[in-house]
């Protein structure tokens, strides 16, 4: 219908981008199906935006589709014929089936997108959950709208805090310790290196001493840092695992240093590179921004310089469309500087590289440091809630079969789903009860939904169907918003934001209970049953789509 909105706007002078674009649909039913603002018309008819309106309703011819079109104010309202809206969704969903909401904007285009990047030998901690989780929905949505997506997770498998570690190894290492339970004994030296470093300050030298060895290709330096990576990534591997998250390169900080040299010189031959203090910077004070040190006065690399070799790799090995990073909004002045350099070195594409920022999630326990010891183990975490749900499981239904695949499917999503339901550059509390809120904006709400409708299914099968005989009001708000899911993928794919879908499944699920609870679905009239199954099974298919985008599970019972 949408198309057909847009079609007849066309046919009265309206361009298709503009139609396309200022689209939308009106806060109440009553104003219409769809809205078309002309307040940007208005500058170049150089008419007020309530006079085009009413010169494009009368310029209008309605199609079938199209019962009338108002102008209100400064908008063009249309009301379309709701039994063949309600035909037109119902059979697009039934046809595309796990393929409704996916579109075709990125067909033949590559966006490279940057998450997760644990730092090697430090915990999958719950700050990590925020670029895994933002980082894989996009993943999800980008490819769903056609986009060849390359996920890379830029490991944080270099720097000063590997030449810590191994002094603190060899210092007071066990391996038979290690191997028993790498991260914990890992995290627990490298706490107790910055305990005993504060008494004898002396130790960092050590640290800095074990890097250079490194750096200098160090045999027993390499064989740490071998092994040290090798446990580091089987344990990232679980959680990744479990969560169903998979990668297409795991190119990290290491993987780029043979290639410092060169990006220094070619950066010093495009003459944008200046010595200050004996550090090598890039100026970008008639910016507005501070400099980007690319080498520091003892010579040594920071992870700018790691991200300006990446990003002139990536441009070269994938030939990306788009270069995205999803890093904590604390890194935006990192990254300002990192894409200000690339644009001064001559690279069109710098224009493509963009910050995703995110706020943090903040816990009950407090704020979380590595150093002092205080960290929250993502697994700890998840396994938390598991058990939760599986209490929930013992006391509301003891007799349910795959109890714990179920509890897992439930528990992980419940900490996915709260995530994403925020918008992702706001900070988020994660609140343990609320997380798990059968009745609440939550992923057990959802997927529970989702299980209702499977249940009323398993009771009788959807078949032919008469879509005319929908015609109650929560049928037709029902049937209006499934429609919406390629416009609501469109927008998160657009904006990079994947809590508008987490939205919208929340207003789907709110809307079938409502249908649902007012409505009996397994009528005697043959024919009106049939007509509702369908819409059981659209609302199914829908919560399922928009589920799998998230990255959560939907199960078919709770």
């Amino acid at each position: 219908m949408k198309e057909e909105v847009i079609k007849l706007l066309n046919s009265a002078g309206v361009e298709r981008q503009m139609a396309e674009s200022l689209l939308e649909i009106p806060p109440d039913s009553a104003m219409g199906d769809f809205a078309f603002p002309c307040f940007k018309l208005a500058g170049v008819l150089r008419k007020s935006p309530a006079q085009i309106a009413k010169e494009l309703e009368g310029k209008l011819k309605l199609s079938k589709g199209i019962e009338k079109v108002v102008a209100v104010g400064p908008y063009l309202n249309f009301f379309v014929n709701k039994g063949k809206r309600v035909a037109e969704v119902l059979e697009r969903i039934s046809k595309e089936k796990e393929k409704f909401g996916s579109g075709v904007r990125g067909k033949g285009k590559t966006i490279t997108i940057d998450f997760s990047q644990p730092n090697i030998m430090k915990p999958f901690n719950i700050a990590h959950l925020r670029s895994t989780m933002i980082g894989n929905a996009l993943s999800r949505i980008l490819n769903y709208d056609s986009y060849k997506v390359i996920r890379i997770n830029h490991l944080g498998d270099w720097g000063t805090q590997f030449g810590k570690m191994m002094y603190a190894y060899e210092a007071w290492g066990n391996k038979t310790e290690l191997l028993k339970d790498p991260m914990h004994y890992m995290t627990n030296l490298y706490v107790r290196f910055h305990k005993e470093a504060e008494m004898d300050p002396s130790l960092e030298d050590r640290g800095r001493e074990w890097f250079a060895k490194l750096e200098q290709g160090d045999k027993t330096a390499r064989a740490y840092w071998e092994l040290f990576s090798k446990l580091s990534l089987k344990y990232y591997n679980k959680t990744y695992t479990r969560l169903g998250i998979t990668f297409d390169s795991w190119a990290g900080e290491a993987f780029y240093e043979p290639m410092l040299k060169d990006t220094i010189a070619f950066l010093q031959k495009k003459r944008i590179v200046k010595k200050s203090e004996g550090a090598l910077i890039v100026d970008l004070e008639q910016y507005g921004i501070t400099p980007c040190i690319i080498q520091k006065s003892d010579g040594s690399t920071i992870y700018a310089t790691r991200d300006l070799a990446a990003a002139m790799y990536r441009a070269k090995t994938y030939n990306f469309y788009k270069n995205l990073y999803v890093v904590d909004v604390r890194q935006s002045l990192h990254f300002q500087q990192v894409f200000k350099t690339l644009d001064l070195a001559g690279f069109p594409w710098a224009k493509d590289c963009i910050h995703l920022p995110f706020g943090t999630m903040k816990f009950e326990e407090g704020v979380m440091s590595t150093r002092k010891g205080i960290i929250i183990f993502l697994e700890d975490v998840l396994d938390k809630v598991v058990d939760m749900v599986k209490e929930i499981i013992k006391e509301k239904n003891p007799k349910l079969k795959n109890k714990d695949k179920i509890a897992e499917q439930i528990g992980l999503g419940a900490v996915v789903f709260w995530d994403l339901s925020n918008d992702r550059v706001n900070d988020i509390i994660f609140d343990w009860k609320r997380v798990l809120d059968f009745e609440g904006d939550t992923a057990p709400y959802v997927q529970y939904t989702h299980a209702r409708a499977c249940a009323i299914l398993r009771k009788a099968k959807a078949g032919k169907a008469d879509y005319s005989l929908l015609k109650e009001a929560e049928e037709i708000a029902l049937v209006k918003a499934l429609g919406r899911l390629p416009d609501v993928v469109q927008k998160s794919a657009e904006e990079y934001k994947p809590h508008h879908i987490a939205k919208y499944l929340l207003d789907v699920c709110h809307l079938f209970n409502e249908f649902y609870h007012k409505h009996q679905v397994l009528v005697e009239d043959e024919e009106l049953k049939m007509a509702r199954l369908s819409l059981v099974l659209a609302t199914k298919q829908v919560l399922a789509n928009g589920l799998y985008l998230l990255g959560i599970k939907a199960p078919e019972e709770m």
